[in-house]
């Protein structure tokens, strides 16, 4: 069937969108959990799609219609979109059939029919606003969230009554870091229903997205006031009280939630959250069990693996086997997970074989450090909205066995903190290049340290996990070391500030590109006498090649699994403040630990 002429308001480059190469996913991560953002079928939208039928006049598909809207309130998805098809075979320019079977198939995931279904809708109604809605909601899943709050602003301007309307756009202004926007947007709600768990629960994220977990746990009783078997507030309420160090509470919470929770969605988010509660209180062994969750199909922010080979569990048998290991998370998870991977070559025993698929960056310095594994490089695609990663330099698939996910094994090998090893490094850097950067760094005078003091991706909530530059005064001014720069992307703003405020000069290392030639990065930390900054990519290779590495971690990191030092690299020293933004204390404590380290004649 073709579809009409294009809509007047449409999703820009959609087919780019739904098909494209991807940056490596984040790791799996927690994120507050609201209502459905612009629920395309809450009793609200639903009854105005019935209001439409009502005014329909075309007898022979508006009882069709009428059975889909129901199927959708029941969640039946594909027999509502089977009658919404039906009634189009009908009257092919009925917009109402054209909205109907757009929700439902985005409902189902297709969200490329559901783009192309919503565009037709819009083409043939004079009421746009629930269209926009519907878009809004799909633009928002695709991660297109400017124009998720240009849809939404639409609907609320024509809604401005729907509550629902004015969450959805204070949920996009929060996860686009205009925490100012969203706040306008919920204030007026509120004063009008200041009886609404939903919006006080969505203020209590826009205040904890900030860091100001003490703040949004207020907003989340009053949700729960309101309504005390809310999930989200429950379960929004137990990540709070986990940034505050209550992890008893935060578990409570959190089981409560899920108790309570219905959508298969929140309830894989939830179980991830309860994850990290577990390891962060130490619990490793239940903490991987509840990580499987990452792999549930309704999770917001799976990664599927295209591998048609037999998936390895924790009671298969390695021995013998041909293994393929797929790395998953962010880069420096991917070298931290690497943490296990000794234990699974032993399992596999030396008629077995381990093949790894890394992140490209990552593929010389593991082929070096395994030298008896098949390594080469996964790639991620986003295909109809979805997060595919893949392994395309295994040309032979029936070579394999078994495969898995990269911290699927933890599950098996590292259950509990006596579990993990006592060793220096498991990966290994060139020899040759630490000499080199050695040789070259002979000639800077006192302690050499590299520095780094960001993410890449820095922006919104993970502001909170990294100390400001402004913060690292006390450190830069430490008399007798040499800084080095380790910091990857622009950062020139940063070495203009340390050279012209505080007379610091961060020396920028010759020949080396520090985002993506990482093989060479962890040459150049095992030359510097110390790296020092937050866990990212750079000090987690620099850790792993056994280098020496100061992290200046957040309280409660899930890393450490509740303890004061770092399991995974048991050379690192931690420094990490008591409760979040409390920077200066911990900042201090580190430029005092290297004075004394780099006073003249200390060890």
């Amino acid at each position: 069937m073709a579809s009409p002429n294009p809509a007047k308001l449409r999703l820009s480059a959609s087919a780019d969108i739904l098909a494209t190469a991807s940056e490596p996913p984040a790791a799996a991560r927690l994120r507050m959990v609201d209502e459905e953002v612009s629920d395309t079928t809450s009793q609200e939208a639903l009854s105005r799609l019935n209001q439409a039928l009502a005014e329909l006049r075309t007898m022979k598909i508006t009882p069709l219609l009428r059975r889909a809207t129901a199927a959708l309130e029941a969640e039946d998805s594909k027999r509502a979109a089977d009658l919404a098809l039906e009634a189009l075979n009908l009257d092919e320019r009925c917009g109402i059939a054209w909205h109907v079977l757009a929700i439902a198939r985005e409902k189902v995931g297709d969200f490329r029919s559901a783009i192309q279904c919503y565009e037709s809708a819009l083409a043939l109604s004079t009421d746009q606003a629930d269209i926009a809605n519907g878009l809004g909601r799909l633009a928002y899943r695709l991660g297109m969230k400017p124009l998720a709050a240009s849809l939404l602003a639409i609907y609320r301007a024509a809604r401005p009554d729907c509550i629902q309307g004015a969450n959805s756009l204070a949920c996009v202004q929060r996860d686009l870091h205009d925490y100012s926007a969203a706040i306008e947007t919920l204030r007026p709600a509120i004063v009008t229903n200041p009886d609404s768990p939903l919006l006080w629960n969505t203020l209590g994220t826009v205040l904890a997205e900030q860091g100001d977990m003490a703040t949004a746990v207020t907003f989340f009783d009053e949700a729960l006031r309101f309504d005390p078997k809310h999930p989200h507030a429950l379960y929004n309420r137990a990540n709070a009280k986990l940034d505050l160090g209550d992890l008893d509470e935060a578990l409570k919470d959190c089981d409560a939630a899920m108790a309570l929770t219905r959508a298969p969605g929140d309830l894989a988010m939830m179980r991830l959250g309860r994850s990290v509660i577990l390891l962060c209180s130490g619990r490793a062994g239940e903490g991987w069990d509840d990580y499987e969750a990452r792999f549930d199909p309704n999770f917001v922010d799976l990664t599927q693996f295209a591998v048609d080979r037999p998936r390895w569990t924790p009671k298969s048998n390695l021995a013998g086997q041909s293994l393929l290991v797929i790395g998953e998370q962010g880069l420096g998870d991917e070298v931290m997970f690497a943490n296990m991977l000794p234990d699974v070559l032993d399992a596999l025993g030396p008629k077995g074989q381990l093949t790894l698929a890394l992140e490209p960056r990552l593929v010389s310095l593991f082929q070096r450090s395994f030298p008896a594994a098949r390594v080469g490089a996964h790639t991620t695609h986003k295909i109809d909205g979805h997060t595919i990663r893949q392994t395309p330099f295994l040309t032979d698939p029936q070579s394999i066995d078994l495969w898995t996910p990269m911290a699927v094994p933890l599950r098996r090998f590292r259950r509990s903190l006596d579990a993990f090893p006592a060793r220096p490094s498991f990966l290994t850097a060139d020899p040759d290049r630490i000499a080199h950067w050695r040789e070259i760094l002979a000639q800077r005078p006192g302690l050499k340290v590299g520095v780094l003091w960001k993410s890449l991706k820095l922006d919104g909530a993970r502001l909170r996990y990294f100390s400001p530059f402004e913060q690292w005064r006390p450190v830069l001014e430490t008399p007798g070391v040499s800084f080095v720069n380790l910091q990857y992307g622009d950062c020139q703003a940063e070495l203009d500030q340390a050279r012209q405020t505080l007379g610091v000069e961060i020396w920028q290392p010759p020949g080396i590109d520090l985002k993506d030639d990482l093989d060479d990065v962890g040459a150049l930390c095992l030359g510097l006498d110390l790296v020092l900054g937050p866990p990212n990519a750079t000090s987690n290779i620099a850790a792993a090649c056994g280098g020496a590495v100061w992290m200046i971690s957040t309280p409660g990191a899930w890393s450490l699994l509740g303890t004061n030092r770092h399991p995974w690299y048991p050379q690192v020293r931690v420094f990490a403040p008591d409760r979040f933004n409390a920077w200066a204390p911990v900042m201090s404590d580190v430029a005092q630990a290297l004075a004394q380290m780099a006073r003249p004649g200390a060890d």
